[in-house]
């Protein structure tokens, strides 16, 4: 049974302003990825390719452990953009040689009166053919379990980022911020007058 499964996720968030703009941490896409999901689950496949290895998710009664690749990126306009360019579920051989899932997502900073937002949205799609046991299932039963089932996964993102996210982002700009002035005062030694 041939089934599509669809979530999609929106977040604003209010960012604490530090001496570095937030423009310029999303300029570091390696940071990001490892903000929104525990470096043990990301393995580097390039500059700009990640792989990421999800928790065991349970859908009905099958145990599945989905891998995604991605690849993570930021743009002239400053946002940060996610594409899904590969899956692999382990766990199930039947479902993994019949899965697509397809994830774009993006996030970019914005300017409101003198307050800066992350703004941002995920869209998370899955198409599988289900294994003869779940024709017996009705299909909005399986369509139900497995859209709660997506938004469970980008609701996990969504809360890494309004934490994990920003608290790296205030970390990373108060350590330039001190690793710049440190510099400066070496650049700029003081000139004591001859006695």
């Amino acid at each position: 049974m041939d089934i599509r499964f669809a979530a999609s996720q929106s977040v604003e968030i209010v960012v604490q302003e530090q001496p570095i703009p937030i423009a310029h941490y999303l300029r570091q896409p390696q940071r990001v990825v490892t903000a929104l999901a525990a470096s043990s689950r990301i393995e580097l496949l390039n500059d700009d390719q990640f792989r990421l290895t999800m928790r065991p998710l349970n859908f009905l009664s099958l145990s599945i452990q989905p891998t995604v690749d991605m690849r993570v990126w930021a743009d002239s306009n400053g946002a940060i953009n996610v594409k899904s360019i590969a899956c692999e579920i382990r766990g199930v051989e039947y479902i993994n040689q019949r899965f697509s899932l397809n994830l774009v997502g993006q996030l970019y900073p914005t300017q409101i009166e003198q307050t800066t937002y992350l703004k941002g949205r995920a869209d998370l799609e899955v198409q599988v053919e289900l294994p003869p046991p779940f024709l017996l299932t009705p299909k909005f039963l399986l369509e139900r379990a497995g859209n709660g089932l997506l938004l469970s996964v980008l609701s996990t993102i969504k809360q890494r980022l309004l934490h994990q996210l920003l608290l790296d982002y205030r970390n990373w700009a108060t350590s330039q911020s001190e690793t710049e002035v440190s510099q400066g005062r070496n650049l700029f030694p003081v000139n004591h007058p001859a006695s």
